[in-house]
């Protein structure tokens, strides 16, 4: 059954659409099956797969609210080599629309209960803030993966979203942990952005991912063109860490297998 991870951060421009569009489309060049749900009102994430946002067929807002089935919403042609649920100015409404509704927090959860078993990954791109599109993200992921700025309000961000998810984990699905910490737009020449990424790498240990995103300006240039950065240029800096980024999971998926066969021998 595929992975569903939820990549949110309640702070803005820290590289969370970068992050899922560049992640899905390295992951999906190695032959895994994977999908991108874009729960953003601003459709960045469908813009940047080469989908236009306003000519789509179907939005988020169809499978949330009027539980269109799965196969007549998600897009199969994406630049990126990966599925995509869209999102345009419509999903603003479905957030207005989920209030009225019974489980309201578990539509996302139902809407892929019987397609997860078709990827090994889904990835769901939430809006900066948190809301009950966020808090369906939440409720459907098995994990949280959170891009982060290394400068100092990051911090303060950070430890409000890990409370929020320990909360929502609390209330709403147990199973919910954070994946694992990205440094985003990371300047090596930069003093401060040394010294957080340190405190980082500190607090939270095995949980922060060796590989760091750089500032980059392909990676910046490519969602304008409608392509993730490694089919904009895939020698750029930054197409290659996302590589680098998509290999580390893989590590980690296979260390975890084999600890639970491990375990399950015992």
């Amino acid at each position: 059954m595929g992975k569903v991870i939820a990549i949110a951060n309640q702070k803005g421009g820290v590289g969370k659409t970068t992050t899922c569009i560049n992640l899905a489309a390295s992951l999906a060049a190695t032959q895994r099956k994977v999908l991108v749900i874009d729960l953003d009102p601003q459709g960045n994430a469908t813009m940047a797969s080469g989908v236009d946002k306003y000519d789509v067929h179907a939005t988020a807002y169809e499978l949330l609210v009027e539980e269109t089935p799965f196969n007549d919403v998600v897009v199969t042609e994406t630049t990126g080599g990966y599925h995509l649920i869209a999102a345009n100015g419509d999903v603003t409404a479905a957030e207005i629309k989920l209030m009225e509704v019974f489980a309201r927090e578990v539509r996302l959860r139902n809407a892929l209960a019987d397609v997860r078993e078709n990827y090994d990954f889904i990835f769901i791109d939430c809006p900066p803030s948190l809301n009950l599109l966020t808090i369906n993200a939440m409720t459907a992921a098995n994990s949280v993966l959170v891009p982060m700025q290394c400068e100092y309000f990051a911090l303060e961000g950070l430890t409000a979203l890990m409370d929020t998810i320990s909360k929502l984990a609390s209330v709403v699905n147990a199973d919910l942990h954070v994946e694992g910490l990205l440094r985003t737009m990371y300047d090596p020449r930069n003093r401060l952005a040394t010294e957080v990424s340190d405190q980082i790498k500190k607090h939270f240990g095995d949980k922060v991912y060796r590989t760091v995103i750089p500032r980059n300006v392909r990676l910046a240039e490519s969602p304008s063109h409608g392509k993730p950065a490694m089919y904009y240029d895939k020698y750029s800096s930054g197409a290659k860490s996302y590589l680098a980024l998509a290999g580390e999971i893989l590590r980690r998926e296979e260390q975890a297998r084999q600890a639970a066969d491990i375990a399950n021998a015992s």
